[in-house]
């Protein structure tokens, strides 16, 4: 059967026969392809010449009856800024009812009752779903730095006559049926330019060529037996691989230029993907969630209504905290949020005391409010700003002599970033857990012996940016300006230079001729042996930092195994300058 047949079979089934017209009428078809339709299914035994559905085709319903689904729910939703933060993406509410669990009683009413949720973000919100839906949750731990491919993963074993659906779709009516024939994947009639696929003459779902425009993806799909092989087989292929490690999914369905699987398209306006707050406004203006306290704050910094702001989005998720950008009043704003365990790691009233000092230098983004309590800031957008490249060495002279003008300012705050507390703190933090590095004694060991030679040693004590990474330097024709001050204190000011290196990972050559871009040139040995130091010892720092971010769940990859590394090897360069027993016995 073609899907036009399966369709009659189903109308047939859903209202009797009849005759040609009522079911070319119901369908949207032709009467002659009706005609032609119900010809082929005679023919091929679906249905006896009273146009009655056989046995035949009773069997093989029974054999591709939906058996279980699998629900895709660990992701941030980072596109629902700022709703994210209080409750994960699969538990808006659209009228009154989280859209997982409208999901969920539409798959019980098809008789779906073995359903399986793939959570991470916020898991624990999701708990109640085993008690009062008899669900299973399945942890996927990489959802942080892994897209939804790795979250199927998880569950691809379950696959076969399965439901595969994202935790964020809305549907008018039920997309799921006591009857399905084939493998399908649901796209829409509206064109989506973000789309990867189209649906073709042929009713076959391709990949978009150049200058086309695909339908709009929903996610929804129904895979049979005979095709869980070929997506199980897939999904392992791509996941043992680096590069598709941000991929969706629906990637796993592509065959060369096309999926394996049939279009279902339905009318665009049946069915919604909440992608973001202003979608869940459009379809539902009372849902209690629009009520955020962050949109809240928002209307009375800016006395505006709720309505007033607009073009919300996420701006990408940064290592510590979660950022978005909106509009108000006809300008552009960032808002920052505090990510994940940073009440225990920066001190905002300090935060807040850095930037009360630095208000009218025109140093940093112009910051509209800030909470000392919380840390929630609201700054203008700088319209064409880039980051500093840290491979281009045009940019970095640049940034580096803007750092070293700051410096010369010699501001002062009343409290002091403390390196080598801060490392102690940030173990402090592992609740009791060993470190992850066998050696780590050892390392600490040896950084602490660069602690002795760095106090013996010249400073140009002032506030200091500490965290002054190349992403934190925005540049716009000649103007720079430097940001996220969090972590700023009183420290020796030559640990910037130490911060940027390590943040770009760069190799010693790198760092020399970073060292040099600051000094222009003209850098005493015993300072640059210094930076040496800092690198050291910032590298266990942020090691360290990294370590207790994994314990809340944030991982960084090859950033926390880098740090470590320059721990380790700026050690071995400073010993090997100034000898092992002279460090030691300092």
């Amino acid at each position: 059967m073609n899907i036009q047949e399966y369709e009659i079979m189903n109308s047939i089934l859903e209202y009797q026969y009849g005759n040609q017209r009522e079911v070319a009428k119901r369908l949207g078809y032709s009467v002659g392809k009706v005609n032609q339709s119900l010809k082929a299914l005679i023919k091929e035994g679906y249905l006896n010449e009273k146009k009655e559905v056989t046995e035949k085709a009773l069997k093989e319903l029974k054999e591709k009856k939906p058996k279980n689904a699998v629900i895709l729910a660990a992701g941030y939703g980072m596109r629902m800024v700022p709703i994210n933060v209080e409750v994960p993406k699969g538990l808006l509410e659209i009228k009154g009812e989280p859209l997982i669990e409208r999901l969920i009683r539409q798959l019980h009413e098809v008789g779906v009752s073995e359903i399986d949720i793939v959570v991470g973000f916020m898991k624990e919100q999701y708990e109640y779903l085993i008690d009062k839906y008899n669900v299973n949750l399945v942890f996927n731990k990489d959802y942080v730095t892994k897209n939804n491919l790795h979250s199927l993963y998880q569950v691809m074993n379950k696959l076969g006559n399965t439901y595969i659906v994202p935790c964020d779709i809305w549907c008018e009516k039920n997309p799921f049926s006591v009857r399905e024939w084939y493998s399908w994947y649901m796209v829409t009639d509206q064109l989506d330019e973000r789309s990867s696929v189209r649906v073709n003459r042929k009713k076959e779902l391709v990949n978009v060529r150049k200058n086309e425009i695909g339908n709009t993806m929903i996610g929804i799909s129904y895979i049979l037996k005979e095709e869980a092989d070929s997506l199980i087989e897939r999904i392992r292929e791509l996941v043992s691989r680096k590069e598709y490690d941000q991929s969706f999914w629906e990637l796993a369905l592509l065959n060369k230029d096309r999926m394996f699987v049939a279009p279902k398209e339905i009318e665009h306006k049946k069915v919604h993907e909440i992608n973001t707050y202003e979608q869940l406004r459009e379809l539902d203006s009372d849902s209690d969630h629009l009520q955020s306290d962050v949109i809240q704050l928002i209307c009375q910094v800016f006395r505006c209504e709720e309505k007033e702001i607009t073009n919300i989005c996420s701006l990408k998720k940064g290592m510590t905290n979660r950022s978005f950008a909106f509009c108000c009043k006809d300008k552009k704003y960032i808002m920052r949020i505090p990510g994940e365990g940073t009440d225990k790691m920066i001190n905002r009233s300090q935060e807040y005391a850095v930037y009360e000092q630095l208000n009218g230098k025109n140093i940093t983004d112009p910051v509209i409010y800030m909470c000392p309590e919380n840390g929630y800031k609201i700054t203008e957008y700088i319209e064409g700003t880039r980051t500093c490249d840290s491979s281009n060495d045009a940019d970095v002279k640049k940034c580096m002599n803007y750092l070293k003008k700051f410096h010369e300012l010699n501001l002062s705050v009343e409290h002091e970033f403390d390196l080598f507390g801060q490392i102690e703190y940030y173990e402090g933090l592992w609740q009791g857990a060993s470190s992850v590095y066998r050696d780590y004694k050892t390392t600490k060991e040896h950084v602490y012996w660069l602690k002795k030679y760095i106090d013996r040693q010249p400073k140009q004590w002032a506030l200091t940016h500490i965290d002054a990474v190349c992403d934190n330097f925005l540049m716009k024709d000649d103007q720079i300006y430097l940001i996220d001050w969090e972590y700023a204190g009183m420290q020796d000011v030559h640990v910037d230079i130490a911060m940027f290196a390590i943040y770009a990972m760069y190799n010693k050559d790198q760092v020399d001729k970073l060292i040099d871009a600051y000094f222009e040139g003209q850098v005493e040995e015993a300072i640059r042996i210094k930076i040496y130091c800092y690198i050291a010892i910032c590298g266990l720092l942020w090691s360290n930092w990294c370590e207790y971010k994994r314990i809340c769940g944030v991982e960084f990859g090859e950033y926390s195994l880098k740090q470590y590394r320059y721990a380790k090897e700026y050690y071995r360069i400073v010993a090997q300058m100034l000898g092992e027993e002279e460090l030691k016995n300092v």
